[in-house]
């Protein structure tokens, strides 16, 4: 297939003239034909090999989706909890210094 990729007109035009002669004119339909056999079965088995690897990772990315929520989840709960903390130690430190104040008179 790479071969083709530097190939101008010319040099394609005496690849197939050289078949023809090797070959023969009615041996070239059935040589293509087997070259188009072989060419679908390998986009076939391309395909099938694709979707078996979407079939085993789909599994995969929904389990990993799974515990990314769950630990978004208590990531928040955690600083839910921490945001919370620090405000009562504020109030309650507020509280203390309006007491010292108080005091002082």
């Amino acid at each position: 297939m790479l071969l083709f990729l530097n190939l101008g007109g010319g040099e394609v035009f005496i690849v197939v003239l050289v078949i023809i002669l090797f070959f023969g004119s009615d041996k070239l339909p059935e040589i293509a034909k087997t070259l188009g056999k072989g060419i679908r079965e390998i986009n076939d088995a391309k395909a099938q090999i694709q979707n078996e690897i979407q079939k085993s990772t789909s599994g995969f990315t929904e389990e990993l989706n799974k515990h990314t929520t769950e630990l978004q989840s208590e990531l928040n709960k955690a600083g839910e909890s921490f945001k919370k903390q620090i405000d009562d130690a504020a109030t309650t430190l507020k509280d203390e210094g309006k007491k010292i104040t108080d005091t002082t008179k």
